[in-house]
């Protein structure tokens, strides 16, 4: 009889000030975890997941945000960004995303998400204290089969 090896699920939530180098550290840090959980192949697209939920969440709230990295799987992982605004933004509340004007300086990250996410998705948080409340964008990406 043999035993199979079974991974234990994990997660990691990095709390991030209003900081403009927050992303950096964001985006630093989800390679170093995707990297020590044998997930190489995932690293270049995740990170641009990551870094487009994790600018926007520091552009676009006035708090603290988190990011939150967990295995969804096998060769798969979710990017999660939690921020203080209670405002969805498409593609994550369900509607049709345009294509931004080439000059546009806005919007391009949508596209790159709806792009290159397996799967995205958002929820409300609705806290019973000031800060508490707000939203979380959430993305997930698989690695790509090697033949």
């Amino acid at each position: 009889m043999t035993l199979a090896t079974v991974t234990p699920p994990w997660a990691y939530t990095l709390q991030l000030p209003q900081d403009p180098r927050g992303p950096g550290i964001a985006r630093s840090t989800l390679r170093t975890v995707l990297r020590v959980h044998g997930l190489r192949d995932l690293i270049d697209t995740a990170e641009l997941l990551a870094s487009e939920l994790v600018t926007n969440a520091y552009r676009h709230s006035s708090g603290p945000y988190s990011l939150r990295l967990r295995g969804a799987g096998r060769n798969r992982v979710r990017v999660g960004v939690w921020d203080s605004s209670p405002e969805i933004p498409e593609p994550f509340c369900g509607g049709a995303v345009g294509t931004p004007c080439a000059l546009s300086e806005r919007g391009r990250g949508l596209l790159l998400v709806r792009e290159c996410a397996a799967s995205w998705g958002a929820y409300p948080i609705r806290g019973g204290l000031p800060g508490q409340g707000g939203k979380v964008l959430w993305v997930e990406r698989t690695a790509p089969h090697h033949p």
